[in-house]
């Protein structure tokens, strides 16, 4: 396969696997791209690898600055903005973690806890009031679970994953 091939096969794969963690094609693609540039990338770039428009472009990148998994990076003499993305790939997994959780586990805890002030004596109340409560005791496992991989280290992480598999 040639480089070519493989970039763009690599960038398309990103781009798609990038809505499983919430995050739309483009995003994944862009991100995909910085990933794999050994130099930052201006937005001109950007739009003439992937063949999108400038807004797209401007849209995506602005939203992955906000995930805090792409950062402006300055070239010196140049007016132009360069965007760059870490390389570090458990670094990256921790901070995609860090915003799903914020915006998807923590509203719906919210949400859980505030459901047990719901009031009657029916047995329609106490069921909604268990199962509510179930889901708010499995979602705080969750997200203990994913506040321990984004505090930790490679090497805590290598070792459970090594543990883990035997």
């Amino acid at each position: 396969m040639h480089y070519d091939e493989g970039k763009e096969k690599f960038i398309q794969a990103w781009g798609t696997l990038g809505s499983a963690w919430g995050i739309n094609k483009a995003m994944g693609q862009i991100h995909a791209l910085l990933l794999i540039s050994e130099e930052a990338l201006s937005t001109e770039e950007v739009m003439e690898e992937l063949q999108i428009s400038r807004g797209n472009a401007n849209m995506n990148i602005r939203a992955l600055i906000d995930w805090g998994i792409v950062s402006k990076a300055y070239k010196p003499g140049e007016r132009k903005e360069y965007f760059t993305t870490g390389k570090d790939v458990l670094e990256l997994a921790r901070q995609v973690s860090r915003e799903r959780r914020r915006r998807e586990i923590e509203p719906v805890m919210r949400v859980l806890e505030e459901m047990q002030q719901v009031e009657g004596d029916t047995a329609e109340v106490a069921h909604f009031k268990t199962v509510t409560k179930d889901l708010e005791g499995f979602t705080k496992q969750v997200d203990g679970a994913l506040d321990k991989f984004i505090r930790s280290d490679k090497n805590w992480f290598f070792q459970v994953l090594m543990r883990l598999m035997k």
